[in-house]
């Protein structure tokens, strides 16, 4: 059975808690990616004799597998990788970790079992199954790991990672696609842990060149380990401070130039300066001016810059400080303007990097067109032909745990927007360099782009004579256009500029979402997903299509069909697919590209490590007997909906019973258990009262209304027993025949189960949901301009002189009175 992408990230994680306590997240993860690099390779080496790694005799993870609970453990897997190393070229690669190190994994038996643990949970992977072209599972659970390993290092520590989100965008606004060719080189002067090459790469359909330096010995390694993960052996990455000694160079001695370049350097670096000299720099990378000395943001960006070909494109985070710093900063930005390398620039939201919190901006390069925006005449601005295209980007994200995280939405619209230079209001415009330089070239983007939200005004007014603004009303123009005579249906006119609500603010929700009008919509809003899902063809998945090829391809057509649908955006639907996708959809289909429809009939036996059933940490999705089972792609609720629709009816009809006869028992025994009631001596030492506390009082007890409370008590005890015994044996009697049902289902009843009553129906009701929400967000603003403005000034002035006069009143019946 195909390994789920959950199910392989919950193990691998798992391997985590066995290394917490003696070291932190940024040492641990050392560990986990190499015994995560040793199993995929060892696994590779099975089943493909051309595979790039060679695995020599002795280095094989089961080698490492016969070490488990011997004392030597540590020791034995130390020359196990620096045998794998030494055959591959990879030493100070995979042999960071030292596995025999007392100080983080223990001593004796402590550090025997915690690697014996730490080996038996990737035995139980078998990876050498689960890559196919394009589809890099193995890359993809690497990408996880290096998330979580950034969020628990914390910021000192978590710069080795560029959140995937953000490194899809830079990959796609640079202009690699289908059509990129193999030999295309990308480069990444620092590169970290290799992520957004990687991101960069798989752009393309065969992959490009890669190219890249990291400073930091252990975080190089990472990428190269990453590299081959994602089956990218030949990619190129060297160690060293890129600033002071660039690795990649030319025969004659210059900067070698690439294509494409990505980059997320260290934020605001204060030793950029450190082996070099500015002024004389052997490379030229400085003529536009020299950044300050204790900030090296511009000099990464004109390294970058000097980096890339005449025709080539970049793509660089920067911290937003770069749009607007003054001084020696000011004067690089203008010249880069003037010169045209420019070509846009993508605010971020605040807190998405793990180094920082601060709010940051990728800046994207074009050589290519730079000529099409460069300054040919410093004394007439007109004679400029393009702009720079700005987009604001800061308020579209989700919160993940303590960090903000783009959501699929969020990427698809900043790459859709910038790449066919598409004006939002509030979001994005083309920006002509002669606005920028009579801004004295400062690129700050609320300077040229009003993201806020409009201000809420009060009208005093309507507060003074009553009735709600028309103004008001008009701003949800957008709704009434759609929903005309929705708007009448709410409000009538009063004065001059002014409305009167029709409806009641509490009715005003119930009015909305009934109205005929609205009602039309939302079928109208529905038949594009009823028609996109026909068209998906999804009980048609043989494994010719590879599931990220599937998602593509079925989310870009969901998205075209509600491309002009009114009052509903086309991302939030977007996202609604995506996000079915990574929590279930994504997993099934996996599955089914590796073990076909048949899986949908399939139970797996939940076994432990020891082959105690009970043992197991998954919960079951059914019990027979003491067997647990879990089903692969079906759910037993499914089965039981479809072909078990009376027995379930019945089973509900009993818990019913069940249900009513608790509550009945538990309302007596608490009218009746307090301290003088007919129950008080029947309560044990627990204060509660049981059928077998009753039963013992009931042997004591001579008051005939006590006796008589304790025998109705027991009496519904004896009740509540029987009717959970009732639900018990038709609740196994239900899941044996589901049970044996899964074996009969045939091809086509899997698919009908996995694709309609599964997939079809669930995300079905999330666009149903979407669209109610639209109604109820319309429904808020509706009730409130009805209660903001219900009761005018007099109207209040009246009731407060009336209730005044009433406890004016009672005062004087209650003997007190005073002048005023």
């Amino acid at each position: 059975m195909a390994i789920k992408k959950t199910e392989l990230y919950s193990s691998l994680w798992a391997s985590c808690d066995e290394l917490r306590g003696g070291m932190d997240a940024s040492q641990y993860k050392d560990y986990v990616l190499t015994m995560l690099f040793m199993k995929y390779v060892s696994d590779k080496a099975k089943n493909d004799p051309s595979a790039m790694i060679d695995v020599p005799l002795g280095a094989d993870f089961k080698d490492m597998v016969a070490l488990k609970g011997k004392p030597n453990i540590g020791e034995g897997i130390n020359k196990i990788i620096a045998k794998l190393a030494e055959e591959n070229d990879l030493k100070s690669v995979i042999d960071i970790a030292d596995f025999n190190d007392e100080d983080k994994l223990g001593k004796g038996k402590e550090m025997v079992d915690r690697l014996t643990k730490l080996v038996g949970i990737f035995e139980g992977l078998d990876l050498s199954g689960n890559r196919a072209d394009g589809d890099d599972l193995l890359g993809d659970a690497y990408e996880y790991l290096m998330r979580h390993f950034a969020t628990e290092s914390g910021k000192s520590k978590g710069q080795f990672y560029t959140p995937s989100e953000v490194s899809k965008i830079l990959a796609k606004v640079i202009g690699i696609n289908a059509g990129t060719s193999q030999d295309s080189t990308v480069y990444d002067p620092t590169c970290g842990s290799g992520s957004l090459l990687l991101k960069a790469s798989n752009e393309a359909p065969r992959g490009l060149s890669i190219f890249g330096q990291e400073m930091d010995n252990a975080t190089s390694a990472l990428a190269r380990m990453n590299m081959i993960l994602h089956d990218n052996v030949t990619a190129k990455i060297a160690k060293g401070n890129t600033l002071a000694a660039p690795e990649w160079k030319e025969t004659n001695g210059e900067l070698k130039t690439f294509d494409f370049a990505v980059a997320n350097p260290p934020f605001s670096n204060k030793n950029w300066t450190s082996g070099i000299n500015a002024e004389q720099d052997e490379f030229k990378r400085f003529s536009w001016g020299v950044p300050p000395e204790k900030n090296g943001d511009y000099a990464f960006l004109l390294h970058i810059i000097k980096s890339l070909k005449s025709t080539g494109k970049g793509a660089v985070i920067l911290p937003h400080g770069v749009l607007f710093r003054g001084n020696a900063e000011a004067r690089i930005r203008e010249n880069l303007l003037k010169q045209g390398y420019i070509k846009g620039i993508i605010g971020l939201p605040a807190n998405l990097f793990y180094g920082t919190g601060i709010p940051a901006c990728i800046i994207v390069i074009d050589k290519e067109t730079a000529a099409s925006r460069m300054l040919k005449d410093p004394l007439d601005l007109s004679k400029t032909e393009g702009g720079i295209f700005m987009v604001d980007a800061s308020k579209g994200f989700a919160k993940d745990g303590n960090k903000n995280r783009l959501r699929a939405q969020d990427i698809h619209k900043i790459v859709d927007v910038f790449t066919k230079q598409l004006e939002l209001k509030g979001y994005s415009r083309l920006v002509s360099l002669r606005e920028i330089a009579g801004n004295d070239y400062n690129l700050n983007i609320p300077r040229y782009i009003d993201s806020s939200d409009g201000e809420d005004l009060h009208d005093l007014s309507a507060h003074l004579a009553g009735g709600i603004p028309e103004r008001d009303v008009a701003v949800l123009d957008n709704y009434w256009q759609v929903l005309p005579s929705l708007r009448d249906s709410l409000f009538a006119p009063l004065r001059p500029g002014y409305l009167k609500a029709k409806v009641v603010a509490r009715d005003v929700k119930s009015t909305i979402l009934n109205h005929s009008e609205f009602t039309a919509f939302a079928t109208m809003a529905t038949a594009p997903f009823a028609n996109w899902f026909a068209e998906a063809k999804l009980d048609s998945i043989d494994g010719s299509e590879l599931p990220k090829a599937l998602i593509e391809r079925i989310s870009e057509a969901l998205l075209s069909r509600y491309d002009n649908i009114p009052l509903i955006s086309k991302y939030d639907v977007y996202q609604l697919l995506m996000d079915y996708w990574a929590e279930v959809m994504q997993d099934d289909v996996y599955v089914l590209v590796q073990d076909g429809w048949d899986a949908g009939k399939k139970l797996r036996e939940l076994i432990s490590a020891k082959g105690d059933a009970k043992a197991s940490k998954e919960v079951p999705d059914l019990v027979i007997g003491k067997a647990k089972y879990k089903a692969e792609l079906l759910p037993p609720s499914l089965l039981v909906k479809r072909f078990f629709a009376s027995e379930q009816t019945k089973l509900e009809q009993l818990q019913a019973e069940l249900d009513s006869l608790s509550q009945e028992l538990e309302s007596y025994i608490e009218e009746h258990s307090t301290e003088d009631g007919l129950l008080a001596e029947a309560l044990n030492d627990k204060d509660k009262v049981t059928a077998a506390s009753v039963k013992a009082r009931l042997k004591l007890a001579q008051d005939a209304d006590e006796r008589k409370a304790l025998k109705h008590v027991q009496q519904l005890f004896d009740s509540e027993t029987s009717a959970k015994k009732a639900v018990k044996e038709q609740q196994d009697q239900l899941d044996l025949l589901v049970f044996k049902r899964y074996a009969t289902l045939t091809i086509d009843e899997v698919k009908t189960l996995l694709v309609q009553d599964k997939w079809q129906a669930t995300l079905q009701g999330s666009i149903q949901a979407e669209i109610e929400r639209m109604g109820q967000q319309l429904a808020s603003r509706v009730k409130d301009l009805e209660e903001r403005y219900a009761e005018p000034l007099p109207q209040i002035t009246q009731s407060v002189d009336i209730l005044s006069a009433k406890v004016v009143e009672h005062l004087k019946s209650m003997g007190l009175e005073w002048a005023v």
